[in-house]
């Protein structure tokens, strides 16, 4: 089986590592702040690629917004409903979003990189369909097109990222306006950060 397929399985099969390694430092949180700085009071957030809830979606959920949470391992939505039983948490692949409604904000973070270029191209429709207007978008990418296999327990990680033209081109054909990217930024552990939102 090729990396980009395993990674489901990767993380489904090592579900409680993941849930003791990934770090609550939230170094992120100076991009959760400009991401909600955008979203209404007890706002909706989709949290794609949300994992077992923990540090993002904890810290929309400890601020008063209201997520919904889907993730493609089941055994991380496991966890995330017994923590925070009160939001909601589905198990699908974000290559088949369709949840039915919109959301006031759509974060994508550190998940989406691990789908292939081909995969990630027709997503930004998918993102149209389930954002609010005036919604904001923030995913992490790579800084540049190409793909990238890492290894985690003892395995192939794979990642894949577009150019970011590309990036740029589909947020502009799906109804989403640049509000700001930064590559490899410093501060957020070498994270390839946009934000954009829904005209």
């Amino acid at each position: 089986m090729s990396a980009s397929k395993r990674v489901i399985g990767l993380y489904e099969d090592n579900a409680a590592a993941w849930d003791r390694r990934r770090g609550r430092d939230l170094h992120e949180a100076a991009w959760l702040e400009r991401f909600a700085a955008r979203l209404p009071e007890r706002g909706t957030v989709l949290d794609i690629g949300c994992g077992m809830g923990e540090p993002v979606a904890r810290w929309f959920i400890e601020r008063g917004y209201r997520v919904t949470g889907i993730d493609s391992a089941p055994s991380l939505i496991a966890m995330a409903k017994e923590r925070f039983p009160g939001e909601e948490w589905i198990v699908t692949d974000m290559r088949a979003l369709d949840i039915g409604r919109r959301f006031d904000g759509l974060l994508v973070w550190h998940s989406f990189f691990h789908l292939t270029p081909a995969d990630q191209r027709p997503m930004f429709a998918r993102f149209a369909a389930h954002a609010a207007p005036g919604a904001p978008l923030m995913f992490t990418s790579g800084p540049e097109h190409g793909e990238a296999i890492g290894e985690w327990m003892g395995e192939p990680l794979y990642h894949g990222s577009l150019a970011p033209a590309d990036y740029e081109g589909l947020l502009g054909a799906n109804g989403f306006a640049p509000v700001e990217r930064r590559l490899r930024d410093p501060a957020c552990g070498e994270s390839t950060v946009w934000l954009a939102v829904r005209l």
